[in-house]
């Protein structure tokens, strides 16, 4: 007789899954793609290892020679939708009304309550610190409710930079205002051209701001394996997608579009954003939790009224921000801080990672190879020689995988040919 196999996966993609089929049968699944590439059990031509959709689950006919054959592939949750387990939930029952301090109210409730049903765990607990709103909203909830719960130890919070960088500066002052025992990992640019390689090799992809950003948060994840005992680790991943937090959103033609936007970028963080959160953090054995992605507060955000979630008065998140403001959770300065980048932020204002990077792979790859690029690279040319320099350390470790990779990130609606917010017309740093 036969049995089912389910596969599922939650909607975010938080924790990755890809799967191999054979046309035979044959049916392997792993966290990472890296884990299945050299399988040959049984085939006489590579099977597809693709990424199983966030979102999905599929059930299989478990054949009883130990085959499978798909039989039901479906969508479970959508970032949309209120999920079904909303009913279980701590949090009372939301006022409807879209009166805006209403609305506000219910922000908080939910952010505080994403941040509290994730604070459950055995192992001490750290934050991820950029000095931005999202990371210091974060960490600034977990410090109280930690206090709250009578966790017997404090909370460490993390930051990286250049000694100038504008995340330093800001992250120090969100520590010093919650109390957190704060800690700064320098960053050189050497030892983050250093990095690059192994960064690769633990993203499988080659995305050009993923990677940029990805050494920043690599190698302070590297230290907090080496030099603490944090191993659950708090982000603030998602809330530039969910609240329309980066710069181009102001360039949006109108708050549909803009609002659209915000769910494309949701439904793809897999590719990208929480790509990087994972697989830099897993690489060196830490837990990573982002509350930003609990599902009822993104349900009931991307639920209001679309003119209430644009950019206003030249301020990013301004929902996000004014649902905040004046609790003294975190500092003001910090509160209002302009929209930067973690690959950007890391460095000083002077001169972008992004930059340095640029200026040090320019010796890494040669015009003639530039120019025959669109025939070396038939899926996803790469723009520049720092996309090129990344393609060819990905393509080392994982030749003929280039679909992975559907498209790049890039800003929209502003014509960008790079996807760092410095480039950008519109981009208006605040005073170091």
């Amino acid at each position: 007789c036969s049995s089912d196999v389910f596969l599922g996966r939650d909607t975010y993609g938080v924790r990755p899954m890809f799967k191999l089929l054979t046309d035979n049968g044959f049916l392997a699944v792993c966290s990472e793609a890296k884990g299945l590439i050299d399988i040959s059990h049984e085939m006489d031509t590579p099977a597809t290892i693709a990424p199983f959709p966030p979102g999905y689950f599929e059930v299989f006919d478990l054949k009883p020679n130990g085959k499978v054959q798909s039989i039901q592939m479906d969508q479970f949750h959508c970032c949309t939708k209120e999920p079904a387990h909303a009913i279980y939930d701590s949090v009372e029952r939301l006022h409807t009304s879209f009166d805006e301090e209403t609305v506000k109210s219910n922000i908080r409730s939910l952010f505080e309550n994403a941040v509290r049903k994730r604070l459950m765990a055995h192992r001490r607990i750290g934050c991820l610190l950029s000095g931005g709103l999202d990371s210091s909203l974060v960490a600034a909830m977990v410090v109280k409710l930690s206090k709250e719960e009578k966790l017997q130890y404090p909370i460490q919070t993390f930051a990286i930079g250049s000694e100038d960088s504008p995340d330093i500066l800001a992250a120090r002052k969100v520590a010093a205002h919650i109390g957190s025992e704060h800690h700064e990992v320098t960053f050189s640019v050497e030892e983050g051209i250093q990095a690059i390689e192994d960064v690769i090799f633990h993203l499988e992809t080659y995305d050009i701001t993923t990677i940029r950003a990805s050494v920043g948060m690599y190698l302070v994840s590297k230290y907090i394996r080496e030099k603490t005992d944090s191993v659950v680790i708090f982000s603030g991943e998602g809330s530039d997608e969910l609240t329309q937090g980066y710069i181009y959103f102001h360039k949006a033609p109108s708050p549909r579009a803009a609002a659209e936007d915000s769910v494309r970028l949701l439904k793809e963080l897999y590719l990208f954003d929480v790509l990087r959160a994972d697989r830099t953090t897993a690489a060196h054995g830490l837990e990573l939790r982002v509350p930003f992605l609990d599902h009822r507060l993104t349900a009931y955000y991307l639920s209001l009224p679309e003119e209430m979630r644009i950019p206003r008065h030249g301020v990013e998140k301004h929902l996000l921000r004014e649902s905040f403001k004046g609790l003294n959770l975190i500092p003001d300065e910090v509160l209002w801080r302009r929209k930067e980048a973690f690959s950007d932020g890391m460095t000083s204002i002077k001169k972008s990672w992004y930059a340095y990077l640029q200026d040090h792979l320019e010796s890494m790859v040669n015009d003639d190879q530039m120019e025959q690029v669109q025939k070396t690279f038939l899926h996803i040319p790469p723009p520049t020689k720092e996309a090129y320099y990344f393609r060819q350390v990905f393509e080392k470790h994982f030749p003929g995988r280039a679909e992975w990779l559907s498209h790049y990130w890039m800003p929209c609606w502003i014509g960008a040919s790079d996807p760092s917010a410095r480039t950008l017309s519109i981009y208006k740093p605040d005073k170091e």
